[in-house]
């Protein structure tokens, strides 16, 4: 037996060791279904910030640096844009909206998630003043704060196809 023998062991058990447990860097493998269900009742809670208007509980939900795109608007990365692009929709009359998550992805270590879903979204028709309602896709990126809430980093919404026209 040479004199690096039980060096050599010592390293070995230390990389298998952390071949089960990433102790050093402080990751580890999050509750994801219950980080799921989390995003899951924050967009519903949303959605009802939506309904009564409420302007500072919107604009709370994202993070300072984040980003809003949304059909036809300027993509938004200031909270005053974040703002302007809510109030567009809050002060709309015959705002009605309705989404819901089809997917929601959370990385291993639970400081991430996203959510990927359908809405139904009715305004007011700019040309003829008349409520007109559509539909499409949304894409919400969801970043773990301090204390363990969730906030938007990315938040894309993309309009669906255009209405059939009506038969004749």
């Amino acid at each position: 037996m040479t004199k690096f023998s039980p060096i050599i062991a010592a390293m070995g058990a230390l990389v298998l060791a952390g071949c089960h447990h990433d102790g050093w860097n402080g990751h580890h493998e999050a509750d994801t279904a219950k980080v799921a269900e989390d995003i899951k009742a924050k967009e519903t809670q949303w959605q009802k910030e939506y309904m009564a208007k409420n302007m500072d509980a919107l604009a709370a939900e994202y993070e300072d640096d984040a980003a809003l795109a949304g059909p036809g608007d300027p993509l938004a990365t200031s909270e005053a844009d974040r703002r302007k692009s809510i109030q567009g929709l809050t002060n709309d009359p015959n705002l009605q909206l309705s989404f819901s998550s089809d997917r929601v992805f959370v990385a291993k270590s639970g400081d991430l998630a996203s959510s990927r879903g359908h809405y139904t979204l009715t305004t007011t028709d700019k040309a003829t003043g008349k409520p007109v309602t559509g539909n499409g896709s949304y894409l919400t990126v969801y970043k773990k704060q301090d204390g363990g809430s969730w906030k938007a980093v990315e938040d894309f919404i993309t309009p669906g196809p255009a209405p059939a026209p009506a038969a004749k």
